[in-house]
């Protein structure tokens, strides 16, 4: 898990991103570039401030730079096989360098819960009459496809949400 500090730097920024990517891609379809240039900004920026800090070693810092580059080449490939969204690779790729220091059991269980609860949030509030009447120019009510930036926007935060109470709960 990321450290105390650079979780508690990032996650006001990460929230806000979050929320516009998964607004954009219930509501479009799709996720903006600026917000994933957005998230990258967050972690290379934010980042340094937190490395010169003190809050992060800089080889970590790097090593994430690294992980997300390959994220990159794995999703671009899954894009390009029809697995998943353009706006998906691309946003995931964004997203992990935060997740450098996470166990990947972890990062897995955190993917499969927020799927799940995406899936069933999402398809449970088209069913709302009052909800299709306040947003009824979602795209993603009538969609065939899911719109997965819900799901990897609250992967993300759900993640440095836990980062600070799992450090908390440690120090207890």
């Amino acid at each position: 898990m990321l450290p105390l500090v650079p979780s508690l730097v990032f996650l006001p920024f990460t929230l806000a991103i979050g929320l516009w990517v998964a607004w954009s891609d219930m509501r479009f379809m799709k996720i903006p570039n600026k917000a994933v240039l957005a998230l990258v900004a967050v972690w290379v920026i934010l980042g340094i401030v937190v490395v010169v800090a003190g809050g992060l070693p800089f080889m970590i810092w790097a090593r994430a730079m690294g992980l997300g580059l390959v994220t990159l080449l794995a999703l671009f490939l899954a894009n390009a096989a029809g697995l998943i969204g353009a706006g998906d690779a691309k946003f995931g790729a964004a997203m992990a360098p935060f997740f450098v220091l996470a166990d990947p059991r972890l990062v897995m269980g955190l993917l499969a819960g927020c799927l799940l609860g995406a899936f069933a949030a999402h398809r449970l509030m088209r069913l709302v009459p009052a909800m299709r009447r306040a947003t009824p120019d979602w795209q993603s009510w009538t969609h065939q496809k899911f719109p997965m930036g819900l799901a990897l926007a609250g992967m993300l935060n759900f993640y440095l949400i836990a980062a600070p109470i799992s450090s908390l709960l440690q120090s207890m």
